[in-house]
């Protein structure tokens, strides 16, 4: 099978476009002939190992996992002789950030990390309703944002600022949004109450107090937002910070009353995979895509994700 592959860390070209083996399903594994999976920065964080805590997941010298692709959707073609949950030719998607493998025309995956594709979802849909929305969901929870609370998402346009938005929404939360000119009107449309143009205006000085603000793209810190907050208000970052600061500060912060750092680690569960697709089923969540390449084209998708430019999520069509 053809597949991308990677045997060290470091740029895009790293990664390679080759043959290899197709894998065989364990007895409680099932075996999906992959359709699309997507490139974010989980992958490219892995890839690269610039955060060189990752090595302690993936290998300290040199990658276990040679094919990366965390999120995917495909076809079951071959069940282990344990599952009844599943059968030949269900089409599902999942999450798989401890083998990865998506970024290949057959990947394994245990039943825990899949679920039956929502209808009237295509695969390319069905390949990014996971990596940036588990991510949004963590933070949000650990947040422990209520109906009628105030939220501030910086980077709202990027697969987890974007399914953010969405989530909060659902939760019945007030929702202000920080984003760029063009995308002014798509963030409007995935529900957010007010956006913010933060090339046009200073998202600081807005007149909202916040109940929670939520950086999903790095870019800002506490010592920035912290004015926006609420007397007891809450701030998290999907990066360390300058100097890993968010670490500290999530572990000191909550030692005193007041404002408040957490830097939560996303854990997706199943009942985190059956909850998105019933949101997917019921319209109220729906990933953002910015633009689809073929597998063969797999540095071109790393070298796009990496300008930081994409909006909502990069696929990779597998099935050429």
């Amino acid at each position: 099978m053809k597949a991308a592959v990677y045997h060290r860390y470091g740029g895009p070209d790293v990664v390679e476009y080759s043959d290899v083996s197709i894998p065989s399903p364990g007895p409680d594994e099932v075996l999906i002939r992959v359709k699309a999976s997507s490139v974010n920065r989980t992958d490219t964080g892995f890839r690269s190992a610039e955060y060189v805590i990752s090595r302690l997941f993936s290998g300290l010298f040199r990658p276990k996992a040679k094919i990366l692709g965390c999120e995917f959707s495909g076809d079951i073609v071959s069940l282990g002789t344990d599952i009844t949950a599943f059968n030949v030719g269900d089409s599902v998607f999942g999450y798989d950030d401890s083998r990865f493998g998506g970024h290949a025309q057959y990947k394994v995956a245990k039943v825990d990390a899949i679920a039956r594709i929502p209808s009237g979802y295509s695969y390319e849909e069905a390949a990014a309703l996971t990596e940036g929305s588990h991510y949004a969901l963590t933070n949000i929870r650990s947040a422990k944002v209520k109906a009628g609370d105030r939220v501030l998402v910086y980077g709202a346009t990027g697969a987890i600022g974007s399914a953010a938005v969405q989530l909060l929404k659902y939760f019945d939360i007030y929702v202000v949004a920080v984003a760029n000119t063009k995308n002014v009107k798509l963030v409007q449309s995935l529900g957010a109450d007010e956006v913010i143009d933060y090339q046009t205006q200073d998202f600081t000085k807005t007149e909202h107090q916040f109940d929670y603000v939520f950086d999903a793209v790095g870019k800002t810190s506490f010592g920035q937002c912290k004015a926006l907050l609420k007397p007891r208000g809450i701030y998290s970052s999907t990066e360390l910070g300058k100097n890993s600061e968010n670490i500290g500060l999530a572990l000191l912060t909550p030692l005193r009353k007041g404002k408040k750092v957490i830097f939560p680690i996303p854990n997706m569960k199943k009942e985190d995979l059956l909850f998105l697709a019933h949101l997917a089923t019921q319209g109220f969540f729906r990933p953002v895509i910015d633009r689809t390449f073929p597998l063969s084209e797999v540095v071109a998708a790393h070298r796009y994700v990496e300008t930081g430019q994409k909006t909502g999520n990069v696929i990779l069509d597998v099935d050429q």
